[in-house]
């Protein structure tokens, strides 16, 4: 397979990936996806961002997002994002320190 190619399967891939998250399972909440995989799409966002700034691209934080999730991350809570409960965010603490936190 030529590097062309395989760019634009990745490329597909990625976009496949992205709209089983933003549109076929919004049910599945970041911190759950988190807790579980290590990931969510808020580190999707902020890999996207990443990839733009190291191509010279300016690309803040929120605007890695809004490309990424398609509006706002304010419409996106408020549309699809519940509370988590005290587990989940404990959870979380220990996830984002190991999947996070120490990656920087």
């Amino acid at each position: 397979m030529d590097a062309q190619t395989q760019i634009e399967l990745e490329a597909a891939a990625f976009r496949r990936l992205q709209q089983h998250l933003m549109q076929d399972r919004t049910d599945v909440q970041n911190i759950d996806m988190m807790n579980l995989a290590g990931f969510c799409r808020n580190c999707l966002s902020r890999w996207y961002q990443e990839a733009a700034n190291e191509r010279g691209i300016d690309m803040t934080k929120d605007e890695g997002r809004e490309a990424f999730y398609g509006m706002t991350m304010d419409e996106w809570k408020a549309n699809h994002q519940t509370d988590a409960s005290s587990t989940q965010q404990s959870d979380f603490k220990q996830a984002f320190a190991q999947n996070v936190t120490d990656k920087s």
